[in-house]
């Protein structure tokens, strides 16, 4: 039997669940402390929050109504699922403790509902909200994913992060000090950032107790300020063709450390948002080829 290419997010599970387990976003209609004045305004410069919030995540309704009709979506064809609610939506720490935990004690109240993965930043886990949740990790499976992009401050400095690493640092370690499964979302290509220094973040990801990684292409999106700014020549950004983008998601493969899962390498956002770039591939295709040219490179 051949050796798995990576440890992936369905092996990551499976050290927690028994079954088959599918996350089920959920918008909570939460701000984020770079768009509500907490520490500035506009937010990133590449974000455009339509472009990843799936339909049925309707924030007008409840936690429990977008699972409960997120569940429906996925029943037809798995009855047996089960299910982690996906906290995602823009910085879902960032609100008073009273609030959050109504929210994802609501979540678990859910039929099928096995835990929780909570989408944040660096900077917003308050030593309090974390205590909190490594309790309730005690009887309810809970994650923490954080928002880091890159290990570089020049370039979260460039697209208004308004966080630096050393502080994705901390909050990895505080995190994982608390009991909690850790995950990191990694963008390539962000502007200013070569080859090499996409690779360096990964190799910084090594060095944390770091359980999960997320990565994706830079998408350029309309509507948002790194759009507008490299339509008016503020700077360029990568306009990866699939061949690079396989080859260097190859190279993060054999860099990254091998207990660490790889959830996903690519990201899409609707084609009417998308300016580039456009690869006409669904997330399994470009999967698929990247296990083939990993293959062939063995």
């Amino acid at each position: 039997m051949n050796e798995p290419l990576y440890k992936d997010f369905s092996a990551f599970l499976r050290q927690y669940f028994k079954g088959k387990m599918q996350k089920l976003t959920v918008n909570t209609q939460l701000s984020c402390p770079n768009r509500d004045g907490t520490l500035g305004r506009g937010g990133c410069t590449y974000c455009n929050n339509q472009s990843f919030s799936p339909a049925f995540a309707l924030a007008q309704l409840s936690v429990k109504e977008q699972l409960e009709e997120a569940k429906r979506f996925f029943a037809r064809k798995y009855p047996e699922m089960r299910y982690l609610a996906y906290f995602q939506a823009y910085t879902n720490t960032h609100a008073e403790l009273r609030r959050l935990k109504a929210l994802y004690e609501e979540a678990l109240t859910v039929d099928g509902v096995d835990g929780i993965i909570i989408g944040t930043r660096p900077d917003c886990m308050p030593q309090p909200l974390l205590d909190y949740l490594s309790e309730l990790h005690r009887t309810h499976w809970v994650m923490v994913e954080y928002g880091a992009e890159s290990a570089h401050d020049r370039t979260l400095e460039l697209v208004n992060r308004c966080h630096t690493w050393s502080q994705t640092v901390e909050a990895v370690v505080r995190t994982h000090a608390a009991g909690l499964p850790v995950g990191l979302h990694i963008i390539m290509g962000l502007p200013g950032e070569t080859r090499e220094d996409m690779l360096e973040t990964i190799r910084a990801i090594n060095a944390l107790p770091v359980d999960v990684v997320k990565i994706h292409q830079l998408q350029l999106v309309r509507g948002t300020r790194m759009a507008h700014d490299v339509q008016n020549g503020v700077y360029d950004v990568p306009h990866f063709s699939v061949e690079e983008y396989v080859e260097l998601c190859c190279e993060i493969v054999r860099t990254l450390r091998a207990d660490i899962a790889i959830e996903r390498f690519v990201s899409q956002s609707p084609s009417e948002l998308l300016i580039s770039p456009r690869w006409g591939l669904k997330n399994y295709q470009f999967t698929s080829l990247l296990h083939k040219t990993l293959i062939a490179g063995q």
